[in-house]
């Protein structure tokens, strides 16, 4: 996996999103958009697993939490939704410490109580982004 290939999947998620906002409109509960995203990533050919829950690992023993993943796509990409009016730092922290403890290099924070989804969307890279080969 190299840094362009992580990019090209993450913008094109934001297209994915982008279709379905314009079929159902901004206001719907987010469980709403997350299923019809994971219909349109299945007609994409992508693989896709919603409301994954995952364990961490602390002090060398693996914990089983509640934790879990909006979706994640193609086992590289995390996505989070939002359907809310403004997005807060918590959001934002809550997408990085998912990313970080799934070992994944890029995130997605979709907000889709918004007329205009790529405003909306905040992609965030980690360590293990950077850590990548350039393509």
């Amino acid at each position: 996996m190299t840094k362009k290939e992580v990019t090209q999947l993450s913008y094109a998620f934001v297209g994915f999103a982008i279709t379905v906002h314009k079929v159902l409109g901004p206001g719907l509960l987010e469980n709403v958009f997350e299923k019809c995203l994971k219909e349109e990533l299945s007609f994409k050919g992508c693989q896709e697993e919603t409301q994954k829950t995952f364990q961490i690992e602390y002090r060398n023993c693996i914990i089983n939490s509640e934790l879990r993943l909006d979706l994640l796509v193609n086992d590289i990409v995390i996505v989070e939704f939002k359907s809310v009016e403004s997005i807060l730092p918590i959001h934002e922290a809550q997408l990085l410490s998912n990313m970080k403890l799934m070992k994944k290099p890029q995130g997605l924070l979709i907000n889709f109580f918004t007329h205009n989804i790529t405003k909306s969307t905040k992609p965030f890279a980690n360590e293990h982004f950077y850590a990548l080969n350039e393509s």
